[in-house]
């Protein structure tokens, strides 16, 4: 989920589309909660750890 926002904000940067920029910080945003949340033990999704 991180490389795909990281990859929608660089599109949004150079085809100035605001709603890919809006998309990828929101994909950034819940795939560095979802890291943390698997890295610090908690079950994500019903699992132990969060790829």
């Amino acid at each position: 989920m991180i490389v795909i926002g990281a990859v929608l904000l660089i599109l949004a940067f150079l085809t100035k589309i605001a709603i890919l920029w809006t998309v990828g910080i929101i994909l950034i945003v819940i795939g560095a909660v979802l890291f943390l949340l698997g890295s610090v033990g908690h079950a994500v999704g019903g699992r132990r750890h969060y790829w």
